[in-house]
């Protein structure tokens, strides 16, 4: 059984969480599909455009734990350094937008998964929880790392801390994701969305998340430098070209993500 779904509709690559009757929860095999899908993702040059969203009522629940407590199965050292820091290093490194369609309950790893992505959007019934600290475990998965980035370090601390539960409007407001749509009507508002990156300059919105996770351990000088740089790239671009020409001649411009 495959435990990941891909789909490319149009210029979008839609990657779906399929272990429904485990609320999408990651065991080893799922892990390394995902693994493998995001890889295909970024090489596919016809996607210009990543949806990671789960199938059923949940988005993910994080780890099955019957994996994680089992004598023979992988232990927490693999499932952490093998499952899910390479997802999340995946997800950063793809230089196109990838965009979190969180369905239903994002628990645990499941809520870092979608927390590491460039954009996050949820449906209205949608819900985020830290459950780490219920079970005696830290939060992996970058979420020590991007939560407080996103919501602050007193709120982070206290999610994590209590693991309470986050609903999505909630967590619309404290700057945690960026949009809110209606449960019936969600994955056509989302794909409406990605569908709008993926006309984009795909090379440019790259070259902006790489300077974003550069931004992160830069200084203000080394950042700026590093702006210079990477702005010589992207004017060598015909995205470049074409959207100045489009701007001049007042029409519409028609990028191709290169």
């Amino acid at each position: 059984m495959s435990f990941i779904l891909s789909e490319l509709k149009e210029k979008v690559m839609v990657i779906t969480l399929n272990r429904a009757d485990k609320f999408n929860s990651f065991n080893r095999e799922m892990a390394l599909q995902l693994q493998d899908a995001l890889d295909e993702a970024e090489a596919n040059e016809n996607v210009r455009a990543i949806v990671l969203t789960g199938i059923g009522k949940a988005f993910c629940a994080g780890q099955d734990l019957s994996e994680a407590i089992d004598p023979n199965g992988p232990g927490i050292a693999k499932i952490v350094s093998e499952h899910y820091n390479p997802i999340i290093l995946k997800i950063r490194k793809i230089e196109k937008p990838i965009i979190a369609a969180v369905n239903g309950v994002a628990a645990g790893a499941g809520a870092n998964i979608a927390l590491a992505c460039d954009i996050v959007t949820a449906t209205n019934s949608a819900s985020f929880i830290q459950a780490f600290s219920k079970i005696g475990l830290i939060p992996d998965s970058g979420g020590t790392f991007f939560l407080p980035r996103l919501i602050g370090f007193q709120r982070a601390t206290a999610l994590m801390m209590t693991g309470d539960k986050v609903m999505a409007l909630e967590a619309l407001q404290m700057g945690m994701i960026y949009k809110v749509f209606a449960d019936d009507t969600f994955m056509q508002d989302v794909l409406a969305f990605a569908n709008n990156l993926s006309n984009m300059p795909t090379k440019g919105l790259g070259l902006t998340k790489r300077l974003l996770n550069e931004s992160v351990y830069n200084t203000h000088e080394k950042q700026l430098v590093s702006e210079g740089l990477v702005q010589v790239e992207a004017a060598n671009t015909y995205d470049y070209s074409e959207g100045v020409n489009a701007f001049l001649e007042k029409r519409k411009p028609e990028f191709k993500g290169n």
